[in-house]
């Protein structure tokens, strides 16, 4: 195969550039990359709701994209992506309010 068929087998996939079902999962890598960013914040300046809900979409979406058809492997990965980021950043949160003493009243 060329690289001129491969462009447009790429071009006309079901999951490809001229669909939604490309460019959705494209621009949902935004998301992974502030939370790499994010990295670098204080444990304590963690948004614990916020990575509860980028784990939860990141493992929900990720099964999910793995079901339909024809698997959409950008999906899967930004997904998987964000999965693994959340929970990163969950655990910094938790490990950090965790470490904290108790407040006395």
């Amino acid at each position: 195969m060329t690289v001129a068929q491969k462009l447009q087998a790429f071009w006309n996939h079901p999951a490809g550039p001229k669909t939604i079902h490309f460019w959705a999962p494209t621009f949902k890598w935004g998301i992974s990359l502030a939370n790499i960013a994010d990295l670098d914040r204080p444990a304590d300046k963690i948004s614990l709701p916020q990575q509860c809900a980028i784990t939860a979409t990141g493992v929900i979406w990720s099964r999910y994209s793995t079901q339909i058809t024809p698997v959409n492997y950008n999906l899967l990965a930004v997904n998987a992506f964000m999965a693994v980021t959340g929970a990163y950043q969950l655990f910094r949160k938790i490990s950090y309010d965790m470490a904290q003493p108790a407040a006395t009243s």
